[in-house]
């Protein structure tokens, strides 16, 4: 199963208020998909994110792959 962990915009789209939400995706089902999981939020005007680390730990172990920007705010959290 081709798994990644990735952000989806969320809400509303008013210009200038991004949110996000960290999810798991199938990839090979497409951008649009259906979620398998939901792991957290990421709002980047404000900087706020609160990640499940260890589920996300439990899914890289399974064989799941993290995009860039996953990487990198599981850094700042730790």
């Amino acid at each position: 199963m081709a798994v990644h962990v990735r952000l989806r915009r969320i809400g509303k789209n008013p210009k200038g208020k991004p949110h996000f939400r960290v999810s798991v995706f199938d990839e090979r089902k497409g951008r649009d998909s259906k979620i398998i999981e939901e792991l957290g939020f990421y709002n980047p005007l404000t900087g706020e994110a609160s990640i499940k680390k260890d589920k996300i730990e439990a899914w890289v172990k399974n064989g799941a792959q993290l995009s860039d920007t996953v990487k990198s705010l599981l850094k700042k959290a730790k």
